[in-house]
């Protein structure tokens, strides 16, 4: 028996510190889906999205889902935490429990206390080690945790600078875009007026969004379930607003240059896949209703003609832009289905106002 319990605990042991290293350390992305991380956010997001989808207020909705990413993160630590707690309290029972304790022979239960305080360095000194293994084993594990506290508190700040990061640019979409966002109002706005190169400088400056939303998200995929400051903008509608507008503008946008759409449509998508790959449970999916009907994109051709933007009015340019958009809606809706979160529209609301034009006393 005691065999069988030395065998779980390091099990155990290892499983959570791999976990760790994986999560917090390593700075590329995991494929295998048997992870610890992976098992706690599966858990707790399906309980907290069906919750989600029964509230038919949309911004409740919205404000209940934004605590899952913190609370989501902090639980993960309190499991790694309790796991390693656990683990070590179960090997130095399976050791004999070799402690002086005041109250007589020591249980399990002051093995996970003496594990407890030795893992969070508090060093009270009631109950004390009473053979070398015991010792060896209480400095292992103050050790181990006094390294898991230091990472924890370097992982924090490191994850919420990747969020500021992000969500300056989706902030800054806002002006440009509308609220929520829409492709057709993006490019009537620079169409309107604006020099040539601005839609350029633009979409280059969102080619550099995209592999840095693609790289940090991969690397710390909790970031995801992290949602912006207003209710009408995420991280996915961003993503799904830039690849629409690279689609149109490679599909048969006349008089426009090519080039940095294309780039920018290239490193966009490839964000969508990998990390549809990494943070949903789900296979890519097409779409069940059409984002783009026959109607919706004769009102965005009529929309950026008058825009001085014209889009190319045959056959070939609607083809080519369905083409497009299957090689990317697939992904984003599926990420849309999992954080629940609403792809954005293709056409603008007519009269809607920006979230910069509104404040709580109008």
């Amino acid at each position: 028996m005691a065999i069988l319990a030395a065998v779980v605990a390091l099990a155990l042991i290892l499983t959570v510190l791999w976990d760790t290293f994986e999560t917090i350390v390593l700075p590329r992305r995991v494929r295998r889906k048997i992870r610890l991380t992976r098992f706690v956010y599966r858990v707790t997001w399906t309980p907290w999205r069906a919750l989600a989808w029964r509230m038919r207020n949309e911004v409740k909705r919205e404000s209940f889902l934004s605590f899952y990413g913190p609370l989501a993160l902090l639980f993960l630590l309190v499991c790694w935490a309790t796991g390693l707690v656990f683990g070590f309290g179960l090997l130095d029972w399976a050791m004999g429990s070799s402690l002086h304790a005041p109250t007589g022979h020591p249980g399990f239960g002051t093995d996970l206390y003496v594990s407890g305080t030795t893992f969070f360095t508090l060093g009270l000194g009631d109950v004390t080690p009473a053979n070398a293994p015991e010792r060896l084993l209480t400095v292992i594990e103050a050790g181990i945790g006094f390294g898991f506290l230091a990472l924890v508190i370097s992982y924090l700040p490191i994850l919420y600078q990747a969020f500021s990061r992000r969500e300056v640019n989706v902030s800054q979409l806002d002006a440009r875009a509308g609220s929520p966002p829409t492709a057709g109002a993006l490019l009537r706005r620079h169409g309107a007026g604006l020099p040539a190169d601005d839609l350029m400088v633009f979409l280059n400056k969102w080619e550099q969004w995209a592999a840095e939303l693609m790289e940090s998200h991969l690397s710390y995929p909790s970031l995801a379930y992290f949602r912006s400051q207003h209710d009408n903008q995420s991280w996915l509608g961003a993503l799904t607003v830039i690849l629409d507008t690279c689609a149109v503008i490679l599909a048969g946008l006349e008089d426009v240059p090519k080039h940095q759409a294309r780039m920018t449509f290239a490193i966009a998508r490839h964000a969508a896949v990998d990390l549809s790959q990494i943070i949903t449970f789900e296979p890519p999916k097409k779409l069940s209703v059409d984002r783009l009907p026959p109607a919706d994109l004769e009102q965005l051709r009529v929309l950026l003609r008058e825009a001085g933007m014209p889009f190319c009015d045959n056959e070939h340019a609607t083809e080519k832009l369905i083409k497009l958009r299957e090689q990317y809606e697939p992904y984003v809706s599926v990420l849309a289905s999992m954080l629940v979160t609403p792809l954005p529209a293709w056409l603008p609301v007519e009269d809607a106002r920006d979230d910069w034009e509104i404040s709580p006393w109008e």
